[in-house]
C-alpha cells in the first residue's frame, strides 16, 4: 500500500464526568486523529492519545504534532509499505516518542487489515470472540460518590474494579471499599505517587487481597520496583515504566513486576505491543490492556489487541457511555455481562461518525505526496 495523503484532525471532547488521579483532573480531552489515505482511496484511522501536559509521560499533544508533521508523516508519504512492521525501521531516525509513532502506525494497521479483508483482531493474530472488561474509577470527592461509581460498574458487569489512590487517600480508601465489597476483584493504581520511604504503608495493602498495585513508584523506575516487589505479597503491575519490549524484558529479568499494563500508545504501537505480549507469554507474566480516556478509534485498536491469547486479565476497556455523550465512532462500545464483542468486519470494525468528528474538530492539517 502507498500512502498518498494524511489528514490530522485536532479535536476536543468534553468528558461526561471529570477523571481524577494522583496528579491531575481531566475534564476535557484533546486528540490528534490520524486519517491516512492510500492511492486507491482506502482510509485508515489512528489516534494520538497524549495529554496536553506531560504528567503521564514526557509526550504531549504538542510534541506529537511536531513529530508527526515534521518527521513521521514525511517519512512514509508516497512510500510503498507492505506491512506495518516496516515502520520500526522507517521511524528509527526518531528516538522514543512512542505516542506520536503509534498514532500513525495505528492507521496503517487499519489499512493493512482492510486490504486483506480481515478484522484488525485477526490481522494481529487475535483469537477471542469476546474480551473481558474492567473499569478504572478515579478519585472521588466523598465515599458516597465512590460507592455509587462502584455499584454502577458492578451492575454493568465489569470483571475488575481499578481504584486510583494517592497519599492521604490510600489505606483508608481501600479498607472501606474492601469492607463494603468483600468479594469483588479490586486493584489499586498509584500513578507513581509513592517512594520506598512509604514501604510500611504499601505493605499494609497486602491485607486487602488486591489483584495488584499499579505503578507505585517513579514513572521511569525498574530497580526500586524490584526492591519493593520483594517486600510485598501483592503483585506489582508496571505501567509508565514500560515504553518498549526492551523495558518489559528488563522489568521481568529484574523482578520489578509480576503484571504488565499494556497501552498501545505508550509502547509505540501495535507491532511493539505484540512483541511485549509474546515476551509475557513466554515468561509467564500476566498482562492486560490499559486505556487512556480515548475515543472509539483507540478503543477499537485496544479491543483487537485484547483479543489475543496472551492477554489474560480484564483490561480498562469500558463502555463509550461511561466517558462521552457522543463519540466519533459507531456503534458505541458496549459492555454486556462484563464482556465486549470483538468486531469481525474488516479493519477497525467501527465506522467513523464524520459529523461528530467535524463537530469536535478545532482545525485540520493536510499532507500530500
Amino acid at each position: 500500500m502507498k500512502i498518498t495523503s494524511v489528514i490530522l484532525h485536532y479535536i476536543q471532547m468534553k468528558l461526561k464526568n471529570p477523571f481524577t488521579n494522583s496528579f491531575s483532573t481531566v475534564k476535557d480531552r484533546h486528540f490528534i486523529i490520524v486519517e491516512a489515505i492510500t492511492e486507491d482511496g482506502a482510509t485508515g484511522w489512528g489516534e494520538c492519545v497524549a495529554f496536553n501536559q506531560p504528567w503521564y509521560t514526557e509526550e504531549t499533544i504538542h510534541t506529537c504534532s511536531y513529530l508527526l508533521k515534521d518527521l513521521l508523516i514525511p517519512s512514509i508519504i508516497g512510500r510503498q509499505i507492505d506491512h506495518p512492521n516496516e515502520l520500526e525501521s522507517i521511524f528509527a531516525q526518531v528516538r522514543r516518542n512512542p505516542m506520536a509513532k503509534s498514532a500513525l502506525e495505528g492507521a496503517l494497521w487499519d489499512l493493512y487489515a482492510q486490504k486483506r479483508g480481515l478484522s484488525l483482531s485477526k490481522a494481529l493474530g487475535g483469537q477471542k470472540k469476546q474480551v473481558e472488561a474492567g473499569i478504572s474509577i478515579g478519585l472521588k470527592k466523598n465515599d458516597e460518590e465512590l460507592y455509587s461509581a462502584i455499584d454502577k460498574s458492578l451492575t454493568q458487569g465489569y470483571k475488575r474494579i481499578k481504584l486510583k489512590i494517592k497519599p492521604g487517600q490510600d489505606i483508608s480508601l481501600i479498607s472501606k471499599v474492601r469492607r463494603r465489597y468483600p468479594d469483588i476483584a479490586i486493584m489499586a493504581d498509584a500513578n507513581s505517587a509513592y517512594t520506598l520511604a512509604d514501604l510500611d504503608l504499601l505493605r499494609e495493602l497486602d491485607q486487602y487481597d488486591l489483584m495488584m498495585i499499579e505503578q507505585p513508584l517513579a514513572y521511569n523506575d525498574l530497580y526500586e520496583h524490584a526492591l519493593l516487589q520483594k517486600e510485598l505479597k501483592t503483585k506489582i503491575c508496571l505501567d509508565e515504566s514500560i515504553q518498549s519490549a526492551h523495558d518489559a524484558l528488563q522489568a521481568i529479568r529484574f523482578g520489578s513486576c509480576r503484571v504488565i499494563n499494556l497501552k498501545i500508545g505508550r509502547v509505540g504501537g501495535l507491532s511493539e505491543s505484540i512483541k511485549i505480549l509474546k515476551l509475557c507469554e513466554d515468561e509467564g507474566v500476566d498482562v492486560w490492556c490499559g486505556g487512556m480516556i480515548e475515543t472509539g478509534i483507540s478503543r477499537a485498536h485496544t479491543i483487537a489487541l485484547a483479543s489475543m491469547k496472551a492477554v489474560n486479565l480484564p483490561g480498562d476497556i469500558s463502555s463509550t457511555q461511561n466517558y462521552w455523550h457522543r463519540d466519533i465512532t459507531a456503534p458505541e462500545v458496549v459492555v454486556s455481562n462484563g464482556y465486549i464483542d470483538t468486531p469481525t468486519s474488516p479493519g477497525l470494525g467501527f465506522d467513523i461518525d464524520r459529523d461528530a468528528l467535524e463537530a469536535f474538530t478545532m482545525h485540520k492539517e493536510r499532507f500530500h505526496a
